[in-house]
């Protein structure tokens, strides 16, 4: 029987193991995906952790991931646009992704260039789609300061690319660490933690023209006075904080018109997803804990075929 990697129940890595599942059967408007490669990103491991249970209920045990790539084995009633054997990328709803099989809702799926590796486009869904969403809702102009509060990860290291490619002057906010990967994608580093506002102010002395916020927080509070224009800062982690700030919140709606585009930028070479991390299927606990524990660079990718 097919496998699939689960939680059980809500707590921490204890809960997590590999269990056998029958082949899913696709529905309406589903995919049954053949899964060649699942991002590992930090909602899943906050997924399991129980902080979203109130707005992703599931039933448990329940199968970790949210974005796939693979190939389409059969198709639900009513869906078009869509054949068997088309390799696919695309976002799952609550859950899934981490599983040999996967039924992918074809709203939240794109049609894979064969240009583009397995491994890439599984990382599109979730923090590439995020980082194009929230680059466009800042509309930057070229010659714009722009400050990715948690630049390190899957979304900043997109977030990155994109505002640098529209001309903007890119700071990043990650761990000494990671000082050498950021300035390698053109973005400024500046090391996060204590006296974090002071280095920025440092390198951008008159202020930014805009905050890209990943983490939330104290971190996001520490920076948030150097954006002038506090409608300029935006987050995708930290809802309080923006409309205490006077900031906004957004959430990335996943569907086929915004998932192929990434794509299109990832075959021209204008996005890089600088996957970092490929791991067998097998090592799941190993990849989840690395991404849990803060530890990767760029992306982390399980590898099932």
């Amino acid at each position: 029987m097919p496998k699939a990697y689960v939680f059980t129940e809500y707590g921490g890595p204890e809960t997590q193991t590999f269990v056998d599942l029958p082949r899913p059967v696709p529905g309406p408007g589903q995919l049954l995906v053949a899964v060649h490669a699942a991002g590992v990103n930090p909602v899943d491991w906050k997924v399991r952790a129980g902080y979203l249970r109130e707005v992703l209920p599931l039933a448990l045990p329940a199968t970790l991931g949210t974005e796939v790539s693979g190939v389409v084995e059969e198709i639900g009633d009513g869906v078009e646009g869509f054949s068997i054997g088309d390799e696919v990328f695309g976002a799952l709803p609550l859950a899934g992704g981490y599983a040999e099989y996967a039924l992918l809702p074809t709203q939240a799926a794109a049609h894979k260039p064969a240009a583009v590796s397995f491994t890439d486009a599984a990382t599109l869904s979730v923090s590439a789609a995020t980082a194009h969403e929230g680059i466009g809702r800042l509309n930057l102009k070229p010659g714009a300061t722009l400050l990715v509060n948690g630049a390190g990860g899957g979304i900043g290291v997109a977030a990155v690319q994109i505002a640098r490619d529209l001309g903007a002057t890119v700071i990043g906010t990650a761990g000494p660490g990671k000082a050498e990967f950021l300035s390698s994608l053109g973005a400024t580093h500046v090391a996060y933690g204590e006296g974090v506002a002071d280095r920025v102010a440092a390198v951008a002395p008159n202020g930014v023209d805009a905050i890209f916020d990943l983490v939330g927080g104290d971190a996001l509070y520490a920076v948030a006075h150097l954006a002038a224009d506090k409608s300029r800062i935006i987050t995708a982690a930290d809802p309080t904080a923006a409309a205490e700030l006077g900031g906004g919140y957004f959430q990335t709606e996943q569907t086929g018109e915004t998932l192929s585009p990434l794509a299109q930028l990832v075959e021209s070479g204008a996005l890089d997803p600088h996957v970092t991390n490929v791991v067998p299927f097998t090592e799941a606990a190993t990849a989840l804990g690395a991404v849990e524990a803060g530890h990767a660079l760029g992306k982390t990718v399980l590898k099932m075929r």
